[in-house]
């Protein structure tokens, strides 16, 4: 405590001149200030008025001022919390003069305040406390975000604080009903849940996010983004807002706002800082609330050539040769989110020309392509797969895109396609490339149309790609060498995930393609016709040889891309390198 007085009392450097030189502010600004200060005699601080004339952020000044007093600045994040010790100071205490006790260490409270310049201040939360207090510099809006958060009041709790970092015109809507009532919704007062979701898109699309799962809880509305796969926290909001923010959702997509008792599916159109963005969205009523997932499809993501989509140089090569076969059906398959659109658009985009006709059937139509005739299903009126599939063999196409293969009548037709001279695109739900085959079997599809149709099957999935920044060579452990060495890959130098913060501390930033690519020869066109058994596939294609996803994955962990880990989390076998040894140097 003596310390913290000390340090307050005693300043090393003058606010002014550590803003300069950090690049915050010029000599002129400063002057300027500080002529304002001189003749109003102090009735403002210096920061205070680098703030009101906006030269300056609050997060700068604060920063700047931490340097001056010596004392620790930190942005607050729910693990710097113990939300236990919060009753450690009277919430008007806390409500009056911005402050936040962090976490308890023996008799030293850790508390967070936004005025570091109050003398007075130490001695007053040690009175209150009854305890030594340690203090570190926090931006108020920050501490009110967080007090609202774990001490949830109407009173207090300002959006605004949340949102000072996206702009009015971050998102707009492209495709909005004439009747959207989002005009008469900020008229009465509500434009800052308009802004609180546009914040929570923008960010979304910011960090690269597939998903945003929007969740009202008992006490808090937690959103979350998924990012590279796995998801994250990125606020936790008042759960007063919580049917307020499902509602401007449902306004965006166009969906009903008075139905809370049924799922909803909606689709919004945005421009995300000039370029348009599509959203699907879902609501689904829950214990505490609707809970909305949102699917973002950035149309900049899908702009690939299939040499950006992490394909082995191999697999690409055999891939390329398959897509100038004149007829016949190309799958990819795997699980859901594992890339298999991006892939066929990629792959629609090599083979694309003025001189073909490429169509795609779609559920819905995932991004606009240039040049190809898109189609849209529309189950509710009875327009299936099958039938548009139907309609358009009569549109004289010579490519086509069908979505997904998810029933019998899809299947035949597709087969139907290929055979009479078209080129099929398609996927599928499996978890490897033979495993295909007797799902259509198992569709009732005959043995000897597959065998006379299938040209090829690629099987996908996604591993997360070690952030380049902070990955660090280690001394792999026994088990980790085991599993090169049972696919015989010799691997010198094994990279770890460390963490920093261009990749969240999580190690790993971006995800990349392991594939699976199984070519249907004339053997296996035999063996397909007889309707095998799954273990009959496999062992036939063992013989091609067929690259596994397992050993693709495995190649791109000797070139340091991903984790042996990564490939076996991601290809469907558990298991775990020894934490101990990973966590060396």
């Amino acid at each position: 405590m003596i310390r913290a007085m000390s340090s307050l009392l005693e300043p090393k450097r003058r606010l002014g001149d550590l803003l300069i030189a950090r690049g915050f502010l010029t000599e002129e600004q400063l002057q300027m200030a500080l002529e304002e200060q001189r003749s109003t005699r102090g009735a403002k601080l210096l920061g205070e008025l680098l703030m009101d004339r906006g030269w300056c952020s609050e997060e700068q000044v604060l920063e700047g001022l931490s340097i001056e007093l010596g004392l620790p600045y930190v942005k607050l994040e729910s693990r710097l919390f113990d939300s236990k010790i919060v009753d450690s100071l009277p919430r008007d205490f806390i409500d009056k003069h911005t402050v936040l006790p962090l976490f308890k260490v023996r008799d030293t409270l850790t508390v967070a305040v936004s005025e570091p310049t109050n003398v007075f201040l130490v001695e007053q939360l040690r009175d209150v406390a009854k305890c030594d207090i340690q203090i570190v510099i926090a931006a108020g809006k920050d501490i009110r975000r967080m007090v609202q958060t774990y001490l949830p009041n109407e009173r207090v709790f300002v959006i605004d604080d949340i949102i000072d970092d996206a702009r009015d015109d971050a998102v707009k809507l492209i495709e909005q009903s004439v009747e959207d009532i989002a005009a008469a919704a900020e008229a009465a007062g509500q434009s800052p849940i308009i802004k609180l979701v546009n914040y929570v898109l923008y960010n979304a699309v910011k960090d690269r996010a597939s998903d945003i799962h929007i969740e009202p809880g008992e006490r808090l509305l937690r959103v979350r983004y998924r990012v590279d796969g796995a998801l994250y926290q990125s606020l936790e909001l008042p759960m007063n807002l919580a049917p307020a923010v499902a509602s401007r959702i449902k306004i965006m997509a166009s969906m009903d706002i008075s139905e809370r008792r049924l799922p909803q599916d909606g689709r919004i159109h945005v421009l995300m800082e000039g370029h348009p963005v599509d959203l699907r969205v879902s609501t689904l009523p829950g214990q505490f609330g609707e809970k909305v997932v949102i699917r973002i499809l950035d149309n900049q993501s899908i702009n690939l050539s299939l040499q950006q989509l992490g394909f082995s140089s191999d697999i690409l090569e055999t891939f390329r040769e398959q897509l100038e076969r004149p007829n016949g059906i190309a799958l990819v398959t795997g699980p859901t989110g594992s890339g298999k659109s991006t892939t066929l658009y990629a792959a629609l985009s090599t083979v694309n020309s003025i001189e073909s006709n490429v169509c795609t059937v779609e559920d819905p139509i995932e991004f606009q392509l240039a040049g190809i005739n898109q189609f849209q299903v529309n189950e509710k009126i009875g327009l299936t797969f099958g039938g548009v599939l139907r309609s358009l063999l009569r549109q004289d196409p010579d490519i086509i895109l069908v979505g997904e293969v998810r029933d019998e009548d899809t299947a035949r037709v597709a087969i139907q396609a290929a055979l009479t001279g078209h080129l099929v695109f398609s996927t599928l739900h499996t978890n490897d490339a033979c495993s295909t085959v007797t799902r259509l079997l198992d569709m009732n599809v005959e043995g000897y149309l597959l065998a006379a149709s299938l040209n090829m099957v690629l099987a996908q999935r996604l591993c997360r790609r070690l952030c380049a920044k902070c990955k660090k060579i280690y001394d792999a452990p026994k088990d980790v060498r085991q599993v090169m060495e049972k696919y015989g890959i010799e691997c010198e130098t094994f990279y770890r995930p460390v963490g920093c913060k261009k990749c969240r501390n999580t190690g790993y930033s971006g995800r990349i393609a392991i594939h699976e690519l199984l070519v249907i020869d004339d053997a296996m066109r035999e063996i397909i016709a007889t309707n095998p058994t799954l273990g009959v596939l496999k062992e036939q294609a063992k013989q091609s040889p067929m690259i596994t996803l397992r050993y693709d994955g495995l190649r791109k962990v000797k070139e340091g891309i991903t984790t042996v880990e990564e490939v076996l989390r991601s290809s469907n076998e558990g298991w775990k390198p020894n934490r101990a040894a990973t966590s060396g140097s």
